[in-house]
């Protein structure tokens, strides 16, 4: 339903609203659960119900009918509406990317806990808080500077960009010797948040607008995989 060129912007957008879930859902699930250990399930229960209601009865369908699929995808490739052997090779390696980097991005949510006791002695209320500024800081990354630096640089530098401070966000975590020169590669990790809009931006480009649909399910189902297959490997 958006223009191309507006798509990175808006997948940060979305992103940005993941962020700002992952930051109040532990804070609103402990008030909750302070009051009541089931209180929170039921809680999360009604809002899925409340969201699939939603679904149901208000959201509008955005693939009109006469889009819709409705001969098998062979058939399309045979007509030519599919997109060319180049592009899905393109595609391909896209992917691998968006896998690569979900894995990556696994390691924090699995180790960091462990990793900031361990290396820095830090207590619940500076892990707290570390996590707080890393929530702002991807607020501020998805919600305003992603538009800006894919319109100023394309989504094909503002991938390289993206990925290119993630690499420097991991060294400076793994290497920093204080807590001060962690919490410093805080927001160049942030950065890293653009790599992932540019690549949905991307790939949204190089599929028909029928199958857009098809690419963000198999976007998830590759994240997915990379979520099951990561902490396998840090053991």
């Amino acid at each position: 339903m958006t223009p191309a060129e507006q798509r990175a912007a808006v997948f940060g957008k979305s992103a940005l609203r993941s962020a700002l879930v992952s930051f109040l859902g532990p804070a609103v699930g402990g008030l909750l659960g302070g009051m009541d250990p089931r209180l929170p399930f039921w809680v999360a229960a009604g809002l899925s119900f409340a969201n699939t209601l939603y679904g149901l009865l208000i959201l509008p369908e955005s693939l009109p009918p006469d889009r819709a699929l409705a001969v098998p995808l062979e058939k399309r490739e045979s007509d030519g509406r599919a997109a060319s052997a180049a592009l899905r090779s393109v595609l391909a390696g896209l992917s691998v990317v968006n896998f690569l980097a979900q894995v990556a991005h696994v390691v924090l949510p699995s180790t960091f806990v462990l990793y900031a006791t361990y290396r820095y002695g830090w207590d619940t209320t500076t892990v707290g808080l570390t996590l707080a500024m890393v929530g702002i800081c991807s607020i501020a990354v998805q919600g305003a500077a992603i538009g800006p630096i894919v319109q100023r640089c394309g989504e094909r530098r503002a991938l390289l960009l993206g990925l290119g401070c993630g690499a420097v966000g991991f060294l400076i975590y793994g290497a920093a010797p204080t807590g001060p020169l962690f919490w410093f590669g805080i927001p160049v990790m942030a950065l890293w948040g653009v790599a992932g809009a540019a690549t949905q931006a991307l790939t949204t480009q190089l599929v028909a607008p029928d199958q857009q649909g098809q690419l963000q399910g198999a976007t998830n189902s590759v994240q997915s995989v990379s979520q099951l297959v990561g902490p396998f490997l840090l053991r």
